[in-house]
This record gives C-alpha cells, structure tokens and sequence, in this order.
C-alpha cells in the first residue's frame, strides 16, 4: 500500500486525546459501526429460523467444543456472565443445549449441544453464511489474513492493557 509522506498520521487522528481527532479514524468506533451493521443484516435472517444473535454465537462457540462451561461460553461469545446464565436457561428450556454440573467441579455448570442444537445450527449456518460471504467480497486472502491479524493483535494489546 503507498502511503503519501505528507499525510497525516491516521493513528494521531485516531488517538482522542489528540486535538486533531477524527471520530472516523477512530478504531473502535469503526468496529462498533462494522459489528452493528453486521447485526442489524443478521437479526431478522436468524429471526426468521427462531434465533438471536447471542443464541447464534452459543450454538456456533459450543459446535466448536461441547462441553464448555457458562463462563468459558460468556467469554467466548463476548456476552457478561449474568447475560449468558439467562441466555443458557432460555436455550435449555427450547432443547438447543442442555446443562449440568461438571463431574469435576459441582460448582462449574458444563453446557452441551443438543441434536436439536445441531440442527438449528446447521440452518443457521444456511443463512448466515451467504452475508460472510457478501462481507468479504474484494478482500484478497493476503488482505483478509492481516486483518485477522490485525484485529487480534489490537485485542492482545487491550488484554494487556487490562492485566496492567
């Protein structure tokens, strides 16, 4: 990418503190925006199956690893802890997922992917799938790699900020 030597340095427009701050060079106003525009296209299509979205990243954290605990989804799905108890009871009660004390820790709840759980998945997948695709439509596979990157090196600098 050629980058002009005169212009201005995108992460000083980004920093806040900066008196020449740019809400539009400003990274995590631009993933906020990504990820609600992402979630208003996705809403009513899972709707439509009988999802949400925190359902959706339930069904698709556990089909990665079944059993998990509730605290080990929260974490996962970026979703608080009390939130997901509640989203877990809800799911239990529609037979996505089942739950149940961990067989080496009774006060760890353990949290299993039903056949039904597969099922709704697998439609989830179905309509999910094609806006994936629309999203990354002109990404080359460099430019996507290093957005991945990207994306987890600026969360690997906020974990340690957090350690701190």
């Amino acid at each position: 990418m050629d980058r002009k030597k005169d212009s201005p340095d995108q992460r000083t427009l980004g920093d806040p503190g900066s008196p020449a701050f740019r809400v539009d060079r400003y990274p995590f106003y631009l993933l906020n925006r990504a990820v609600s525009r992402y979630n208003i296209i996705l809403a009513p299509k899972l709707r439509a199956i009988g999802l949400d979205i925190p359902s959706w990243r339930v069904l698709m954290v556990l089909s990665e690893k079944s059993p998990r605990s509730i605290g080990q989804i929260a974490e996962a799905s970026v979703i608080n802890l009390s939130t997901m108890m509640r989203i877990v009871q809800r799911m239990s009660d529609v037979g996505l997922i089942t739950s149940a004390p961990s067989q080496h820790d009774a006060r760890v709840t353990e949290v299993f992917l039903t056949e039904g759980g597969t099922a709704k998945l697998a439609e989830a997948r179905t309509v999910t799938s094609p806006v994936y695709a629309k999203l990354i439509e002109g990404f080359s596979e460099p430019d996507f790699n290093d957005l991945i990157g990207l994306l987890n090196r600026l969360h690997d600098n906020l974990f340690q900020i957090e350690a701190e």
